[in-house]
């Protein structure tokens, strides 16, 4: 819970995160970079209790499996009350979308509207096994 200008703000922790929901499909074939982008990612600012608001870029070379895109739709979902700072947001998708894929390479990328006057973008590049 945080305190914004006399106000009293609520939103959940982290373990909200429901990263079980998270599908893969089985994939063969020659190397190809995927690159998935929604500009509804949201969560909540656990200092200010504001929103944060992001277009999220999910880019990753399968390994042998992809990452099915309703499931992703409702990982991305369970973020919108959640208490996270930025730059933690974008390492815990790129850990959870690690676990799930085991890719070749993979990439998070979170651009952040501007908030008091600052542009804040978070990049995560994990290689794979």
């Amino acid at each position: 819970m945080a305190i914004a200008e006399g106000r009293t703000v609520s939103f959940t922790g982290p373990e909200a995160i429901d990263a079980e929901v998270l599908e893969t499909f089985p994939y063969s074939g020659p190397d190809q970079e995927i690159v998935t982008e929604t500009r509804e990612f949201s969560a909540v600012c656990p200092y200010s209790g504001l929103p944060d608001y992001a277009t999220l870029t999910v880019k990753y070379v399968p390994a042998d499996r992809c990452i099915e895109l309703k499931s992703l739709k409702y990982y991305v979902t369970s973020f919108r009350n959640v208490g996270i700072f930025q730059e933690h947001a974008t390492a815990r998708i790129a850990d959870d979308l690690y676990r799930a894929l085991e890719p070749k390479r993979l990439e998070i990328s979170t651009v952040y509207n501007v908030r008091g006057g600052f542009l804040t973008t978070c990049t995560v590049q994990l290689p794979g096994r």
